[in-house]
């Protein structure tokens, strides 16, 4: 009897000591954290990887266009080089491109020309300096340009007048008279070609650009 009872008091003391050293849990984190934005410039993953942090995407900024471009960004993955050479772009895509305004001005250092077209491309394209004088493709008329060089610009599958026959740009002849630029005619405008001539102060260097939004050929020629 006696070690009956003995045995009974030590599984009461047993008990209360192992109910004083039960662990306690820590407290829960609650679920509803409010979720942290992406940082900005970045896409959102979808699908299974939408738990993987999100794609940080680099707004490049556009290459090849000075600060006085204008409006719209450039093609050009790199500042062009200045030449006297032969600039050409070959492009065969029909239809023909319309040729809707030539406009110039003049910057630090260079004049610039810029050859403004309808729609997102560009036709092909051919610069290079020609022996004057040159000849008018409608009239077969000599012309010569002011100035000791001529600078030819040929678009190719391209025009410069409407279904209806009207031209685009309405003056032949723009004489800006600039420290290089000094003046612009057309030449030809008839099956799918376009040429201007720009006669200027001397053989200098130019350079050419390719800017959409709105679609442009930019000539830069150095003072």
């Amino acid at each position: 009897m006696r070690l009956r009872q003995g045995l009974c008091v030590l599984g009461m003391v047993g008990g209360l000591f192992g109910a004083g050293c039960e662990k306690q849990e820590p407290p829960t984190v609650p679920m509803d954290v409010p979720a942290v934005p992406p940082p900005t410039n970045t896409v959102p993953r979808e699908g299974t990887a939408a738990a993987l942090p999100p794609v940080h995407r680099v707004l490049a900024v556009d290459a090849g266009v000075r600060p006085d471009a204008g409006a719209g960004s450039s093609t050009l993955a790199a500042e062009p080089a200045w030449t006297t050479e032969v600039v050409e772009k070959k492009r065969g895509e029909p239809p023909s491109i319309t040729l809707r305004s030539v406009r110039t001005g003049t910057h630090e250092g260079y004049d610039r020309t810029v050859f403004e077209f309808e729609g997102p491309r560009l036709p092909g394209y051919h610069l290079a300096y020609v022996k004057t004088p040159v000849q008018d493709c409608g009239s077969g008329n000599d012309v010569t340009p002011p100035g000791k060089a001529a600078l030819e610009v040929r678009f190719n599958l391209a025009r410069a007048h409407t279904e209806e026959g009207q031209p685009t740009v309405a003056q032949r002849t723009l004489k800006p008279a600039l420290p290089s630029v000094l003046e612009l005619e057309r030449l030809c405008d008839f099956e799918g070609e376009v040429t201007w001539v720009l006669g200027t102060a001397r053989r200098a260097p130019f350079r050419v650009l390719e800017l959409r939004e709105p679609t442009r050929l930019v000539l830069d020629v150095q003072h």
